[in-house]
């Protein structure tokens, strides 16, 4: 299990921008007709959102935020102690005895209720069963939707995992105390999408605070996702339509005359920050919702404890020995910081994955293109090839773009023969073409650099500042630790030049210079 709702081996956000497997014709037509035949029974209306300020909306309530903007936030009933805490409701419903306890830490924001989290109850030891929850107690799509099948096709052709469990805890949220899953959408609220270690994820920043990113290519990303979830939200009904007998049990308007996009999206993030990819079970199961998973739990990129599915439960097997009363730290996957930030709302300081990444492309002008994308994918490289450079080890990067940045800079077709016919990743290497490499390396890594607003001693600086604001100092962390593995990169490519026989020597002509973004 890698809790993280991103299962490809690249991380990429789990959002379907395009039907990878179109629907069989039947089904296409079917989806279609039910779709209109809906439409055409029900009365026309005007869009009736259900009110961010009900307690019956996922993440519900309101703030204003920067720029006079709305930003959503929890209201929990006055009356929430008469259901008991959400471990004693689990006990009610069949958690067997555990090891664990809820303990609780103040907000970032003295506005907000504080933070729950999972503490072991006694002292454990390594390979101890912490705790485990039923299956009863776990949200699938397989239970969500109650058919495989059918939870397949949804996810396959049209939505995420996370579309759909969102949309069912928001529907779950609005029969109220009704629900089975009350008390845990209710520390889902008090949660609000943040993790144990920070504060929300940036998709719920406002447009001031994304920029606490210029210049990472961070800040890119969460617009990107941001999209890609209103291209979910947009496809909603469809799935509405699709699964429609499966979701009879709520009398309520179809999901965008339900739920606006704002409410959609902060329920996505809720779901997004929790759910656990579970291993070795079926493609309807592998997304689950654990009551005392993520984000009760907080994320370690050092720790190798994992939920894991074992014979109708999903339990939890710690890998450290923990003193009572201290807090249980599960593995958030290979995820570099960025990702972090992005799907938690932190950054990890000793995160050994994390990464920046370097895309080089060789150039399609070039007469000999041809034969220079032959060589490169005969030494396991594409023709817009990614680089990753992994913290601490920025040398092994440099050296592993080098070859490819060379074979990019060949131009007497002589000497790209000899490439052609020469065994490995050797390119001849004049020093003066060794010195244009090298120096396009350079320029690109001070370009980057450039790009962010602040220089790493300011970055320092601002950390310093015990009231920086929360979403400020991840932020500030994040890029900190990004212009370190570029000034890292920098350096070593400085070396290398420093390392050259002749200092004074020219760089060669590039007319055809790789690219690199």
């Amino acid at each position: 299990m890698e809790v993280s709702p991103l299962s490809d081996k690249c991380f990429h956000p789990p959002i379907r921008h395009s039907l990878v497997h179109p629907l069989p014709p039947f089904s296409r037509f079917s989806l279609s007709f039910c779709k209109n035949l809906g439409q055409a029974t029900r009365p026309l209306r005007r869009p009736c959102y259900f009110s961010a300020s009900n307690p019956d909306t996922l993440l519900a309530g309101a703030r204003m935020g920067d720029g006079g903007k709305h930003h959503h936030e929890i209201v929990v009933g006055k009356k929430e102690e008469d259901f008991g805490d959400l471990k004693s409701w689990m006990h009610k419903n069949g958690l067997p005895a555990c090891k664990v306890v809820l303990k609780e830490r103040p907000s970032h924001n003295d506005k907000h209720k504080p933070i729950h989290y999972v503490a072991a109850s006694e002292d454990l030891q390594v390979g101890d069963v912490a705790f485990s929850v039923p299956d009863s107690l776990v949200v699938t799509l397989e239970r969500v939707l109650g058919n495989e099948t059918i939870a397949e096709l949804l996810t396959t052709n049209k939505l995420s995992e996370l579309a759909c469990l969102a949309l069912y805890l928001m529907y779950e949220k609005k029969q109220g105390k009704k629900s089975f899953w009350y008390p845990y959408i209710r520390e889902l609220d008090r949660q609000r999408g943040r993790g144990q270690l920070a504060v929300e994820s940036p998709l719920l920043w406002s447009e001031s605070e994304i920029d606490y990113l210029t210049g990472s290519p961070t800040r890119a990303e969460v617009l990107e996702r941001a999209e890609g979830i209103k291209r979910e939200y947009n496809e909603l009904d469809t799935v509405w339509f699709m699964a429609g007998s499966l979701f009879q049990q709520y009398p309520f308007d179809i999901p965008t005359e339900a739920f606006s996009f704002e409410i959609f999206k902060q329920a996505f993030v809720a779901v997004q920050s929790c759910v656990v990819h579970l291993q070795k079970v079926s493609l309807a199961r592998r997304f689950a919702l654990v009551p005392l998973g993520p984000p009760l739990l907080a994320y370690r990129s050092n720790c190798k404890a994992m939920l894991s599915a074992v014979d109708g439960a999903v339990e939890l097997v710690v890998d450290r020995p923990y003193n009572a009363g201290e807090p249980i730290v599960v593995w958030c996957g290979p995820q570099p910081n960025s990702r972090l930030l992005l799907n938690y709302g932190f950054v990890d300081e000793d995160n050994s994955y994390d990464r920046l990444v370097v895309k080089a492309s060789l150039s399609t002008e070039d007469p000999q293109y041809q034969d220079k994308r032959m060589v490169a994918q005969r030494n396991g490289k594409l023709s817009v090839q990614v680089f990753h450079v992994y913290v601490g080890k920025e040398r092994e990067a440099i050296s592993d773009m080098l070859p490819y940045l060379r074979l990019g800079y060949v131009s007497d077709p002589s000497e790209m023969q000899s490439v052609i016919s020469s065994q490995g990743p050797v390119c001849p290497v004049s020093p003066c073409m060794e010195r244009a490499v090298l120096d396009q390396l350079s320029d690109y890594f001070r370009t980057r650099l450039a790009g962010y607003p602040t220089t790493l001693a300011e970055d320092e600086s601002l950390l310093a500042d015990g009231n920086l604001n929360p979403k400020e100092r991840v932020a500030r962390q994040l890029v900190r630790l990004e212009k370190k593995m570029l000034h890292a990169c920098l350096q070593t490519t400085v070396d290398l030049i420093n390392q050259l026989p002749d200092h004074s020597i020219s760089p060669c002509p590039a007319p055809y210079a790789p690219l690199l973004n």
